[in-house]
């Protein structure tokens, strides 16, 4: 089934008009996701109505699920992490037959991982399709997390109304004593402690009009792991308030801090951004595990010919090394990276950031804070004070802190720094638009890093496949303008997928990998920013000097089977 047969039988069916339906395939092919994922975001069309047509298209009966029949018995079948990965769940069993419940039942790796299930089991397959809706509302019963919070909530003995939607915020004082009762404590405890377990980066608890929702983000995407009731909203974050050292009685203006704990014997970071709605505070906390987040250049997935660039450029005496990238790519943690290599006791490394993720040991680092006109600019000014040897800009945000950051680089200093743009391309057309003097770029720009994190498959349950003709093809496109002793290795091209198994959790992915993109700075790039640096003349640069670019090398990581073909095409173009 693809989208047009879809969208085809939703209009002939009387639930979307044709040029609502033209559109939404216009919008699905604009962000890459498929037409059904995009109707069933936006509720355009009742997810029971898209499954009937859906079923009807597969030849597969749709079932309308009742939570109530799906029990933890029942779950018991079919791993959590299998049935998060893939979006199935087990639906009823006989002694002979495991009856499933699919959101995608034509998904090869899906199929494949409810096969290793049956195997293992020694029992026969049912399968019927269900909607996303119902699949989230029963998925909640996995996790004992989820026992725990229903625990603390029925000792709570909740009066409705007393925190709920449309009721003030609790004052100071009240904010206090609720957030000391035990129950709560242990709830928010036992929330930290599940997002260090699944190495969650980030936290999210959501105040939505009848309850309230916790996200984690693992391995970059966001995945629903408690529902609870509106009333335990405000308690939550008054305890994460208290441990985080912020005002109770303030929640119309977002408020940032941070608290330490020690969890599962680590030290770990948990930084706290608070945001008002009008359901009441959205809390953002971002964990921070030095285990997880302070790598290698090679643990980030730098080798080759590119970490030999890197390592060049940090041995030079002076000059700006940039990062780039979208938020969420990783710059931070390869900054962290060449900060620890650089880091030795006859240097003198000063940093800026906002705010501080990691504390090493060695380095001087500071927190701006532009509330009180300590910013990257004003700091600039200030490191140049303390004798550095190398400087650490966390952004180059503006203007002034661009021209103070090239300065820098031109007066002696190792800088390093992170600029928002798609890739290393655009970051010498991106500091000139930033007032930057192109006539100083030449001489302080040594290097540029573009990069974008993809997952990484199992290295234990992967497999290799022959890839489809289209994918083939672009395969061979890129390989054919890599250097020959890139390409040479690899003799049979065949790409690689992850079914699950115990050491991914059945999940297909482990962690995260950056691909990179690095551009140095020649006599030629020099003479093209002499004469306008236009992105075309900087881009044949790149193709002179052999850059292997970001989809050239998540392909050539892809074939080595260190991840998937599909996601490198889905997040690089070609150049």
């Amino acid at each position: 089934m693809d989208d047009k047969q879809l969208l085809e039988n939703l209009i002939k069916s009387g639930l979307l008009t044709e040029d609502a339906g033209q559109k939404l395939l216009r919008d699905s092919l604009a962000i890459g996701k498929k037409l059904e994922e995009v109707i069933y975001d936006r509720h355009i069309v009742p997810e029971e109505e898209v499954a009937k047509i859906k079923s009807q298209l597969l030849k597969i009966p749709y079932k309308k699920i009742i939570p109530e029949e799906v029990t933890k018995e029942l779950l018991i079948n079919i791993p959590q992490e299998v049935s998060r990965t893939y979006k199935v769940l087990p639906l009823s069993r006989t002694k002979d037959l495991l009856v499933v419940g699919m959101v995608n039942p034509m998904d090869p790796q899906a199929q494949e991982a409810l096969r290793f299930v049956a195997k293992q089991q020694k029992i026969n397959l049912g399968v019927y399709l269900i909607t996303p809706g119902d699949f989230d509302l029963v998925t909640q019963k996995y996790s004992p997390y989820k026992d725990e919070v229903e625990a603390a909530v029925r000792s709570l003995n909740l009066k409705p109304g007393k925190y709920g939607f449309g009721q003030k915020l609790v004052q100071l004082e009240a904010g206090v004593a609720v957030s000391e009762e035990a129950p709560i404590i242990k709830l928010v405890a036992s929330t930290l402690k599940e997002a260090v377990n699944l190495k969650a980066s980030d936290i999210h608890v959501e105040p939505e009009r009848s309850n309230m929702r916790i996200r984690f983000r693992i391995d970059g995407d966001l995945q629903e792991v408690s529902k609870m009731p509106m009333e335990l909203h405000q308690p939550i974050v008054s305890r994460i308030k208290v441990m985080s050292n912020l005002k109770l009685d303030e929640n119309r203006i977002p408020q940032d801090g941070r608290f330490r704990s020690i969890v599962f014997g680590r030290d770990i970071d948990f930084r706290v951004a608070t945001f008002p709605t009008p359901a009441g505070e959205k809390v953002a906390i971002r964990v921070l595990d030095p285990t997880v987040g302070l790598k290698s250049l090679d643990d980030l997935g730098l080798a080759g010919k590119n970490a030999e660039l890197v390592k060049e450029a940090i041995e030079k005496p002076f000059g700006l090394i940039v990062i780039s990238g979208p938020t969420g790519s990783g710059k931070t943690t390869t900054l962290y990276a060449l900060l620890q290599i650089l880091n030795k006791e006859d240097v003198n490394i000063v940093s800026l950031e906002d705010p501080v993720e990691y504390f090493i040991e060695g380095i001087n680092q500071s927190q701006v804070q532009p509330e009180i006109g300590y910013d990257f600019a004003s700091g600039l000014r200030q490191i140049l004070r303390q004798d550095p040897d190398v400087i650490m800009v966390g952004e180059v945000r503006d203007t002034e802190t661009a021209q103070l950051t090239i300065h820098a680089a031109l007066t002696g200093h190792i800088v390093l720094s992170t600029l928002h743009t798609n890739n290393a391309i655009g970051v010498v057309p991106r500091l000139i638009d930033m007032k930057v003097d192109s006539y100083l770029l030449p001489s302080s720009l040594n290097l540029i890093i573009g990069q974008r994190l993809v997952s990484k498959i199992c290295q234990s349950c992967k497999k290799p496949e022959n890839p489809p003709t289209q994918v083939l093809e672009i395969i061979k496109k890129e390989l054919d303008k890599l250097p020959a002793s890139l390409k040479s290795k690899f003799k049979e091209i065949k790409i690689y997928h992850s079914s699950g198994c115990k050491d991914c959790k059945d999940r297909g992915v482990v962690g995260r990998i950056a691909i990179f993109e690095l551009l140095k700075m020649t006599p030629e790039l020099q003479g093209i920013i002499g004469a306008g640096a236009s992105e075309l003349k900087i881009v044949e640069e790149a193709k002179r000097q052999g850059m292997v670019t970001l989809r050239q090398d998540g392909i050539l990581k892809a074939l080595d089977g260190l991840i998937s073909i599909e996601e490198v095409l889905r997040e690089t173009s070609e150049l």
